[in-house]
C-alpha cells in the first residue's frame, strides 16, 4: 500500500499567468512544494496532476513524476479540488497500485515545510476515525468583532453583542491554511467533505501562511519568504 503526494497545477491560472511555474524566489513556484515533499522521506511516489506539458517537464526536473494529463472536464476554472484528487488516485490504482494515504499538495505553496506534512500523516495514523488531516492556522483579528459594510455606506457588527467584549475573552477561530491535506484514498474517493468532524488539524504558524492568488499576494509573500 503507498502514500502518495499529489499535487494539483493546471495550466490556465488567469490572475496570476502561469503561476505554478513562474519563478519565485529563485525557482519555478512548484518547485518549493515538490521539494517540501521530498524533504519529508514518507511519500513513495510525488505525483503531478496536469493538463500542461511545461509544468509537467519542469515538476519532473525537480523530482516529480507526471505520467498522465488531466482531462480538460477536470482543469477548468470551476473544478473543485476533490475530483482532481479522486481521479489522480484512480488512475495510480490502476496503473501502479493500492494507496492507503494520498496528500494533496497545493503548487503556490513556499511556505510549506516537511515536519508539517510528517505531522498530518501521524494524525491519520493515530486516529482510526481520521478520514483528513489538513493545515489550518488562526485568524490574526478577532472574528467575532467582524464588520460589514451596509448598503446606505454606514457600518455594522456581524455579532452586536460583542462590541464590548474584550479580544481576550471572545473565542479562538481558525482557517483553512491552504497548504496541504491528507486523506486516506477511501475518503477522496468517496468525494467526502474536508471539513467535519471525522477531520484532524495540523496548526501552522501564521507567518507560515500566505495566500497567493493576486500580484500583490505575490510580491507580498516573496517579500516574507526573503525576510524568512
Amino acid at each position: 500500500m503507498s502514500t502518495i503526494a499529489i499535487i494539483p497545477a493546471r495550466g490556465g491560472s488567469k490572475r496570476i499567468p502561469r503561476k505554478n511555474i513562474k519563478e519565485f524566489c529563485g525557482k519555478p513556484m512548484i518547485a518549493w512544494s515538490i521539494e517540501a515533499a521530498r524533504a519529508a522521506g514518507i511519500f513513495d511516489t510525488i505525483l503531478i496532476s496536469t493538463d500542461d506539458d511545461e509544468i509537467a517537464s519542469v515538476a519532473e526536473a525537480y523530482g516529480a513524476e507526471a505520467p498522465f494529463r488531466r482531462p480538460a472536464e477536470l482543469a477548468n476554472d470551476h473544478t473543485p479540488t476533490l475530483p482532481v484528487i479522486a481521479h489522480a488516485l484512480e488512475w495510480f490504482e490502476k496503473n501502479r497500485g493500492p494507496v492507503e494515504f494520498a496528500c494533496c499538495i497545493y503548487a503556490t505553496a513556499p511556505f510549506l515545510q516537511a515536519q508539517y506534512l510528517r505531522k498530518g500523516l501521524e494524525l491519520l495514523q493515530a486516529h482510526a476515525d481520521a478520514e483528513f488531516a489538513f493545515s489550518i492556522t488562526s485568524y490574526a483579528f478577532p472574528i467575532f468583532r467582524a464588520l460589514n459594510r451596509n448598503a446606505d455606506g454606514t457600518v455594522g457588527m456581524f455579532w452586536p453583542e460583542n462590541e464590548l467584549k474584550r479580544s481576550q475573552d471572545l473565542p479562538e477561530a481558525w482557517h483553512d491554511a491552504g497548504q496541504f491535506y491528507w486523506g486516506r484514498m477511501s475518503a477522496f474517493c468517496g468525494r467526502l467533505g474536508v471539513f467535519s468532524a471525522r477531520s484532524y488539524p495540523v496548526v501552522l504558524p501564521r507567518h507560515l501562511v500566505q495566500d497567493i492568488d493576486t500580484p500583490e499576494d505575490w510580491e507580498m509573500a516573496e517579500a516574507l519568504f526573503a525576510a524568512k
